[in-house]
């Protein structure tokens, strides 16, 4: 659509327009944390075990990184107004499955399937709906608010979860996701579309190949803590050697390169293609995407290691360790809202680099805070800080890529946008977990071997036990587990301090690589462009 027809919107429907995006942007980022705090509750409720949830989570992932180019693709043939309706549709009654899931059959086809693939309809059309709905100079603003959304959704899901489960059922939060689709479908009708040009084919070919190559290598990132990132960890699948995760994503980074081919073949021979390859040579375009990626990163591990900290090492209930999490939220939406509105004409790279440095400037301060001996009250500063870079990154990133092409691509744009930040979260999780039990676990070992209280066989028997990795556990968790074993009181006690200044160890190296992206981040700003962009048009 045109600027100057449906993007000189009334302050009517804008009022409309944008909680109604925001909104859809919210339940899609809800699904990842909420659930994290009742896993066990879950597992309990339908009869199935820990591992059984988790595998659900993983499939959830999977089959939004798996479909969402070709959901940007949808959106751009049958309309992005459609394309975000029908998705909602399908995203409600995955809800309405889960909500009703009597056993983990139930809950995969639900949560996983049907939540997947709606969230993979929806995500790339938010993108194209804010450019059809908005002027160039408007979007920065509207492309915040609506990041800021899904970041809050991260960062309140636990609290959120947390109530649901204390208080109510985790089956009330998805029964809740039902009432927020159908208030979304009602608002909808606002929402202005672009008009629909041919309508080509799908490219089939393209679309298994993209398909496979992001599940294939999301997957392997995945499995990573299980199976090991390069030495298979005991009894984890490997070829030659060599842990399967990384002929996983060896295999998933083949079939993607073979997609781009087969994709440039395509616009040689004038057929319509999945994605237009050329958008990939766009400087602007893969600097914001870029950007996107180490920003999900770094944002995903943070909301792995904090938690972990609050309520495992600390001790915090699901409530306590939400309301701790708060303050993050505050600085994201104020960065996200307002540098938009008061700098208008403020430089993109300028609050970028800006924004990286406070993600940076977050995890040094959080990482040197970390002490055995230290409260809640430390993540407070760090999180206010992390909270302000990613507002600030939300404020800009979005209309990067989106102005970087026509807006006829704007689509296709959000199904790339979306399958890059899922990319990122998923490397992010898994790299903070990887790195964090790897340290927790050098750390444990080297205190207990080096603690003469602590007999030799006992010894030679956790050096054993623990090759595959030590676990992150609370010491209830700990004392509980030693006092089954009948261990004697001075080797618990050795046990427990060794643990806590393991589990601290294990957070700061996860901190540590997460302050390493950042800025290593700071490298590819400079593709970043120096002025907001004032048309979509070519």
């Amino acid at each position: 659509m045109a600027p100057g027809t449906g993007t000189a919107e009334s302050s009517a429907t804008t009022r409309i327009v944008l909680p109604t995006l925001a909104a859809g942007q919210f339940l899609m980022a809800l699904d990842s944390s909420v659930m994290n705090v009742s896993i066990a509750t879950v597992a309990e409720d339908l009869g199935t075990t820990v591992t059984g949830i988790q595998g659900a989570i993983t499939a959830y992932t999977l089959v939004m990184a798996m479909f969402m180019i070709l959901g940007g693709k949808v959106g751009a043939l049958i309309g992005r107004k459609r394309a975000f309706m029908i998705g909602c549709l399908i995203y409600g009654c995955g809800s309405l499955t889960t909500a009703l899931a009597p056993n983990l059959p139930v809950l995969l086809l639900g949560w996983s399937l049907l939540e997947g693939i709606g969230a993979a309809l929806i995500l790339p059309a938010i993108v194209a709906l804010v450019a059809s709905n908005f002027a160039a100079e408007r979007r920065p603003a509207a492309y915040g608010l609506v990041a800021a959304a899904g970041a809050v959704a991260i960062a309140a899901g636990p609290l959120i979860g947390g109530v649901a489960t204390t208080y109510f059922s985790w089956r009330w939060v998805f029964a809740g996701e039902v009432v927020i689709v159908l208030g979304i479908l009602v608002l909808a009708g606002r929402v202005a579309d672009a008009p629909i040009g041919e309508r080509p084919r799908i490219d089939l070919v393209g679309a298994v190949l993209s398909s496979l190559g992001l599940g294939i290598f999301v997957y392997g990132v995945l499995r990573s803590d299980e199976w090991g990132w390069f030495q298979p960890k005991p009894d984890a699948p490997s070829w030659l050697g060599v842990s399967l995760v990384v002929w996983l994503m060896l295999a998933g980074l083949l079939l993607v390169w073979l997609f781009l081919r087969w994709e440039a073949r395509r616009v040689e021979r004038r057929r319509e293609p999945l994605i237009d390859p050329a958008m990939l040579h766009n400087r602007q375009l893969t600097g914001g995407l870029t950007m996107f990626f180490f920003q999900y990163l770094v944002q995903m591990g943070v909301f792995f290691v904090v938690p972990l900290y609050l309520s495992v090492a600390l001790g915090l209930s699901a409530l306590t360790t939400g309301a701790r999490i708060l303050p993050l939220s505050l600085t994201l939406l104020a960065a996200a809202v307002l540098i938009p509105r008061f700098f208008p004409n403020v430089s993109p790279r300028r609050v970028v680099r800006l924004g990286v440095l406070a993600l940076l400037a977050g995890a040094v301060v959080l990482m040197a805070a970390l002490d055995a001996d230290a409260g809640a009250e430390i993540v407070t500063l760090p999180l206010l800080l992390i909270g302000f870079g990613m507002g600030a990154l939300a404020s800009q990133l979005g209309s990067v890529t989106v102005s970087a092409v026509p807006e006829a691509q704007s689509a296709e744009v959000g199904g790339v946008q979306n399958a890059v930040t899922n990319l990122g979260a998923s490397i992010g999780t898994a790299l903070a977990g990887s790195l964090m039990i790897a340290a927790l676990t050098a750390s444990f070992l080297t205190s207990v071997d080096q603690n003469p209280a602590i007999p030799a066989e006992v010894k030679s028997q956790a050096t054993v036990e623990l090759q595959s990795g030590a676990p992150f556990l609370s010491d209830a968790q700990l004392k509980s587990a030693l006092d089954e074993a009948g261990t004697s009181t001075e080797v618990a006690q050795a046990a427990l301090d060794a643990n806590t200044d393991a589990r601290i160890d294990g957070l700061r190296a996860a901190l540590a690589i997460l302050a390493f992206t950042a800025l290593l981040a700071m490298f590819f700003t400079s593709r970043i462009p120096k002025t907001q962009p004032r048309s979509t048009e070519p």
